[in-house]
C-alpha cells in the first residue's frame, strides 16, 4: 500500500527492451535507499513495481505488457523522471490516501490554468466510463500524487496544485497533451457499484412485479 505522498523523483537511466517486457533502471535520491531490497514495492508515477536489482543507487524494474498497456511507464525515455514513493510500513503516518498502486487507466491534460500560487490543470481520462467515480471533492491518484478532485464535467476533472506539490513532483514539468497515470480512490468505486448493483436490482423486481400484475 502506499500514500499518495511522493517522497521524491528519480530519472530514467536506462531501458532494455524485450518483447512484451521492459527493463527500466532509475536512479533513486538517497534519502529512498536505507534498507531497500530485492523484492520491495516501489511506486514510480503511482504503479505498484518490484524491485528486481540494486546497484548503488540505481535500482532496475521490470514491466510487464500489461503495465506498459495501461500506463505512461511505457512513454518514458532515458533520461526521464518518475514521481516515487517507497510502501507504506504499519505505523506510518497517512498523509494523503490509501492508494494501492494499480493504474486503473491514463489521462490526458487538456487545459492548464496557472495564477501567482496556484495552478489548476485539466484531465481528460482516456476511459471515459471511469468518470463515474470522480467525485467533486473526492480523492484521486495523479502520476502516484494523492489529490482532492475540484471541478467535475461528464467527461473532464481538474485538481488544484500548490507550489509545493509544482516543485517536489513531476507535474511542475507536465504540460499539454501529458499523459498521467490515474488510480480511482477504491472506497468510491465500491459504493457507486454498489448503488448501482441496488438500483438495477431494485429495477429488475418493479419490471417482475409489473409484468405478474398484467398477467393477473
Amino acid at each position: 500500500m502506499f500514500t499518495g505522498i511522493v517522497q521524491g523523483t528519480g530519472r530514467v537511466v536506462s531501458i532494455e527492451d524485450k518483447d512484451n517486457f521492459r527493463t527500466h533502471v532509475v536512479e533513486l535520491p538517497e534519502a529512498l535507499l536505507p534498507g531497500l531490497e530485492t523484492g520491495a514495492s516501489v511506486a514510480n508515477n503511482g504503479c505498484c513495481l518490484t524491485v528486481t536489482a540494486i546497484n548503488g543507487a540505481q535500482i532496475s524494474f521490470d514491466l510487464m505488457k500489461e503495465t506498459l498497456r495501461l500506463t505512461n511507464l511505457g512513454q518514458l525515455q532515458v533520461g526521464d523522471k518518475v514521481n516515487l514513493e517507497r510502501a507504506a510500513k504499519f505505523g506510518d503516518e497517512i498523509g494523503g490516501h490509501l492508494m494501492s498502486g494499480h493504474i486503473i487507466t491514463t489521462a490526458e491534460i487538456v487545459k492548464v490554468l496557472t495564477s501567482e500560487n496556484n495552478r489548476q490543470v485539466w484531465f481528460k481520462p482516456q476511459d471515459r466510463t471511469l468518470m463515474k467515480y470522480i467525485l467533486h471533492k473526492g480523492f484521486i491518484g495523479i502520476d502516484g500524487i494523492s489529490l482532492t478532485v475540484g471541478e467535475v464535467t461528464s467527461s473532464r476533472f481538474c485538481v488544484h496544485l500548490i507550489p509545493e506539490t509544482l516543485q517536489r513532483t513531476t507535474l511542475g514539468a507536465k504540460k499539454l497533451g501529458d499523459s498521467i497515470n490515474i488510480e480511482i480512490d477504491p472506497q468510491t468505486q465500491a459504493i457507486v457499484d454498489t448503488v448501482e448493483r441496488v438500483m438495477a436490482s431494485r429495477e429488475t423486481a418493479i419490471e417482475a412485479a409489473s409484468e405478474q400484475a398484467q398477467q393477473a
